[in-house]
């Protein structure tokens, strides 16, 4: 009898503490689901940032590192659901280096679709056509948003002028890159459209004289008129008499002169000075654009030997030296008459001057 009281009480024990595993169980299954159904409702619902708002993902950063920069910088509350929520989703790989801009209010799942699918905030750098090298650098060096050296000036004329977009921290000579190989990519489309019988036989003679033509006119109009000029005076033999080639012969690219050739700089023979040296320079004076290597591959029709400015802003053609003089003559009177006008202007800037601190004093002495 004292037998059956004693397993009966085992088998009490053991029940007890079985219904008392089952309800841990329990009580764990109902706590881990509530905890689930608040991670991913806390995961899906509208965030806490009010505005539209600036997020870097560093390179080579995992998930963990930036739940908790996302947390650190205040764009969510809670970096554990963040991580909870991209694993339960599946969605903690792929995560990728970049700038981006999240929407406010945007909930953990919108911030995370963003890291992974969102394409980063672009910005860009405008190369101006007609720029040298060496101003190309400079620009590039000006922009806080690339980052890097340029450690070696690119060869003059192999990089072509446009807009780059680009993401916050890439490197400049990345920038450089895609530079060059727009360039060579524009310059052999173009070379093959060249027209028949051309007085340049290689592309890099093209180049040079492209890169001619840009830095004579900013007017994309006057582009293939101006490359005649130059193809004219290579047929005949004549000197192409291009003041800009003096220039870079002078200051290599590095920045405009400043002021006015000097005769002795125009009588002196150099390898870029185009009225001392017959045909081409060596190489290229800036970096030509689009508009001038097709003005070149195809020139306008004209019989034209000279331009000179006309005072608009473009140049005045002519066929003969004779009428090229008189367009020289024309431009003189222009020069001379906008010299007069800013004189007379400084002139009458400093009477006023001086008359305004004369009223100022006799206004002291009343007080």
């Amino acid at each position: 009898m004292a037998k059956r009281v004693k397993k009966r009480k085992q088998q009490n024990g053991f029940i007890q503490t079985l219904n008392a595993f089952l309800t841990l169980i329990v009580i764990g299954l109902v706590a881990a689901i509530g905890l689930v159904y608040f991670g991913l409702t806390k995961f899906h619902e509208p965030g806490q940032i009010q505005a539209d708002t600036v997020f870097v993902v560093p390179e080579g950063a995992g998930l963990n590192a930036i739940a908790g920069k996302l947390e650190d910088e205040k764009v969510i509350d809670n970096r554990y659901v963040f991580r909870f929520g991209a694993y339960a989703t599946d969605l903690n790989g792929g995560l990728k280096r970049g700038e981006y801009l999240l929407p406010a209010d945007a909930s953990m799942r919108k911030i995370l679709d963003t890291l992974i699918e969102g394409r980063p905030i672009q910005y860009s750098v405008t190369i101006p056509e007609g720029f040298t090298s060496w101003q190309v650098v400079e620009r590039l060096n000006s922009s806080k948003d690339l980052t890097g050296e340029i450690t070696e000036l690119p060869a003059e004329g192999t990089l072509l002028p446009d807009t780059y977009s680009f993401e916050r921290g890439s490197s400049r000579a990345k920038i450089i890159e895609e530079m060059t190989k727009a360039h060579d990519e524009t310059v052999a489309q173009i070379w093959e459209t060249r027209q028949a019988d051309l007085p340049i036989e290689t592309i890099e003679e093209f180049v040079i004289l492209a890169s001619i033509v840009e830095k004579e006119t900013g007017l994309a109009d006057e582009r293939p008129q101006v490359a005649a000029v130059f193809i004219n005076r290579l047929n005949k033999g004549m000197r192409l008499q291009s003041d800009p080639t003096i220039i870079y012969g002078i200051n290599q690219g590095q920045g405009p002169l400043g002021r006015g050739l000097k005769r002795s700089e125009i009588d002196k023979k150099t390898d870029y000075n185009t009225y001392q040296i017959d045909g081409l320079p060596i190489g290229p004076i800036s970096n030509p654009g689009v508009d001038s290597l097709k003005a070149v591959a195809n020139p306008a029709e004209t019989d034209a030997l000279y331009f000179v400015a006309d005072g608009t802003g473009g140049h005045a053609f002519a066929a003969t030296y004779k009428q090229h003089q008189q367009n020289v003559a024309a431009w003189r009177k222009i020069e001379k008459e906008r010299q007069q006008a800013a004189e007379e202007a400084a002139k009458k800037a400093a009477e006023e001057a001086a008359e305004s601190q004369e009223g100022e004093a006799a206004q002291t002495e009343n007080q």
